[in-house]
């Protein structure tokens, strides 16, 4: 029989997690820039020293905090366009991100497009990194629309890079509004509308 060995987390790496945890949750709710450090100390009940240990300073947490939701997002995306069929895929797709928003409250709205709207004009590093993002889910979306379109599931009188953007960008709306709103209906309306669009059938 062989034998599995669990890692477990050290005490450092678990208050790594728990300032990244808290920072998310806090500038996801006011944004990067009215978030303090003594937002952060409150929040986490940690000292100032142990949190610039971890972290220099607010922006390399807030790098950090970008870098795992790249991974974790686009993961998501990935295992949201699932299906036998294109079609199915963005079906599907599309109910995962209202099941999501649903899940989350209507609260905290997209850290990507935050930031997007609040650091585009102020920060380099921030605007490269997201639009970084923005690309990936796109072409992600882009080759699910394209096998829709070969296989007659999808308008194809529209390129698919462009109903890709079109479907990101009408979800960041949805998602925005919807925040606002604290009601799925925005959103509904945009997957709705997009399925229509795109020729899908629910």
């Amino acid at each position: 029989m062989k034998t599995v060995c669990y890692s477990k987390k050290s005490k450092g790496e678990i208050t790594r997690d728990k300032i990244l945890a808290e920072a998310t949750r806090l500038i996801n709710q006011k944004g990067f820039e009215a978030t303090s450090i003594n937002d952060l100390v409150k929040a986490t009940g940690l000292k100032k020293g142990c949190l610039y240990f971890h972290f220099p300073g607010k922006d390399e947490l807030m790098m950090t905090i970008l870098d795992k939701a790249k991974t974790d997002m686009l993961e998501t995306i990935k295992s949201g366009l699932n299906g036998k069929t294109p079609a199915e895929r963005l079906n599907n797709f599309f109910k995962g991100v209202l099941e999501y928003q649903r899940s989350c409250g209507f609260a905290g709205g997209c850290i990507f497009g935050n930031t997007a709207l609040e650091m585009s004009d102020k920060d380099e590093r921030m605007t490269f990194f997201v639009k970084d993002f923005f690309d990936k889910w796109i072409e992600l979306i882009r080759k699910v629309v394209k096998e829709a379109q070969d296989h007659g599931e999808a308008r194809n009188d529209i390129p698919a890079v462009v109903m890709a953007k079109h479907i990101v960008m009408t979800i960041e709306g949805g998602i925005m509004l919807t925040r606002l709103e604290k009601s799925e209906k925005p959103l509904k309306d945009c997957v709705d509308s997009l399925r229509i669009l795109i020729g899908l059938k629910k």
